[in-house]
């Protein structure tokens, strides 16, 4: 599903938000896939005539059912190196993903995973999951390592 090269050089950019969500003890919520299984940002695509700060909090708000505030910008991440090429399982169509990834937090509501995870769980950044989707990888190595405004 991910790769870091491109195999046809018409493949669409897609513009994206994720989101490193904090709670009151500073761990990170992750989401586990249901398209892959493998865990990952709240986030997705900006829609058009979207912010890209509307976009954050509407994913979010999808796919967990918490309303959040945006904190701060780890950085805009678009390197293929990092495994940014896409090829959707459901139509085989093969996306070069640009995200802006953000810190928040949480605001209120009761957390609820929607048809797109599989889990919504909370980890401490020093003891995250080993199946990371590669496209969150740097991001949170990169929050870990306390840098803010990666161009990537």
């Amino acid at each position: 599903m991910y790769g870091n090269t491109l195999i046809d050089p018409q493949t669409t950019v897609k513009a994206g938000v994720g989101v490193i969500i904090l709670d009151d003890e500073q761990r990170i919520l992750l989401e586990r896939r249901s398209d892959n299984g493998l865990w990952g940002l709240s986030g997705g695509a900006i829609d058009p005539g979207e912010t890209i700060l509307n976009a954050a909090i509407r994913e979010v708000k999808e796919e967990t059912n918490l309303v959040i505030k945006i904190i701060g910008i780890i950085g805009i991440y678009s390197d293929p190196a990092d495994g940014r090429i896409v090829t959707y399982p459901d139509n085989g169509d093969v996306r070069h993903l640009v995200d802006v990834i953000f810190t928040a937090e949480i605001i209120s509501g009761e957390m609820k995973k929607s048809h797109e995870s599989i889990e919504l769980r909370f980890f401490n950044p020093d003891s995250l999951p080993s199946e990371i989707a590669p496209p969150a990888l740097r991001p949170l190595k990169d929050y870990a390592a306390g840098k803010k405004f990666v161009i990537r």
